[in-house]
């Protein structure tokens, strides 16, 4: 079992991390463009944070599976937007 401080630390850094896609999302679905985003970069970083959640079920870390569960998420919607477009 995971030390809960150790996890609080995780559900900080995950709100952090996770509710910095949000403005971009927020945007191209706003302005229906995705002109200036990398879909390269959007590609690597899904398939990271799509392996960083396979991590956070192989070690039970409830942080590391709801941050990157939201994350691929939100990366996913980045995704569709730019191939739309």
């Amino acid at each position: 079992m995971i030390d809960p401080i150790y996890e609080s630390v995780g559900f900080i850094a995950a709100i952090l991390t996770t509710t910095g896609f949000v403005p971009q999302v927020y945007k191209i679905y706003k302005e229906k463009n995705a002109k200036g985003v990398s879909l390269t970069m959007y590609i690597i970083l899904f398939i990271g944070v799509l392996l960083w959640l396979v991590y956070g079920i192989l070690i039970g870390s409830l942080s590391i599976i709801i941050a990157n569960g939201v994350t691929a998420m939100l990366q996913l919607l980045v995704i569709i937007f730019k191939l739309k477009n």
